[in-house]
């Protein structure tokens, strides 16, 4: 079993940063891709970065690209995403999840999951 804890949400003017942070814990050695999606209220949980963990190919969405950076750091098991340049419609609940197969748009494909943290932009 995996354990994922994100970290690194709160409220930031439009045009601002944040990072996000997950911690991964348990098996880990087993994952194949670690991605962060996001849901806002009454939306679907959509995807907004992956990473494959071998080869730390990258994948982003196109509302994204340009703005956010996905990264991982296999020593402290922790994923990382920054965002920049952020808007209002970046406002969001975020996820990080983790999946033993390929990396997927689905979030219905991801086998582990965080709590969540709430981003606002103002």
């Amino acid at each position: 079993h995996v354990q994922l804890v994100e970290s690194g949400g709160g409220s930031v003017q439009a045009g601002g940063s944040l990072r996000l942070s997950c911690a991964a814990s348990g098996d880990t050695d087993r994952n194949n891709c670690m991605g962060w999606f996001r849901q806002a209220p009454r939306n679907e949980r959509d995807m907004v970065a992956q990473i494959y963990l071998r080869n730390r190919e990258t994948h982003y969405d196109d509302s994204v690209k340009g703005r956010f950076t996905i990264s991982q750091d296999h020593a402290k098991n922790t994923m990382y995403l920054q965002m920049n340049s952020l808007n209002p419609e970046d406002t969001s609940i975020y996820y990080c999840a983790a999946r033993l197969g390929f990396c997927s748009s689905d979030w219905r494909d991801f086998n582990y999951w965080g709590q969540g943290t709430q981003v606002t932009v103002s």
